[in-house]
């Protein structure tokens, strides 16, 4: 499966790049998007949850947009 979602305050490569490691950690990822110009991070994988990829985006300093 995969979701996508709206993430506030990155502003370049390096915001990326955090926000692409922290996702990439939780289990069964397999892929992350991150498109900074609009803000979206396309998750792919199985069994992962919106909680975690909130908890994981907040962990590399950024926030999901509700």
């Amino acid at each position: 499966m995969t979701k996508t979602y709206q993430v506030e305050g990155m502003t370049c490569e390096h915001c990326a790049a955090s926000v692409r490691e922290e996702v990439g950690e939780i289990a069964g990822v397999t892929k992350v998007d991150v498109d900074v110009a609009s803000g979206q991070v396309a998750v792919s994988g199985s069994d992962f949850t919106d909680a975690q990829v909130s908890a994981a985006v907040s962990e590399a300093g950024y926030s999901v947009k509700a």
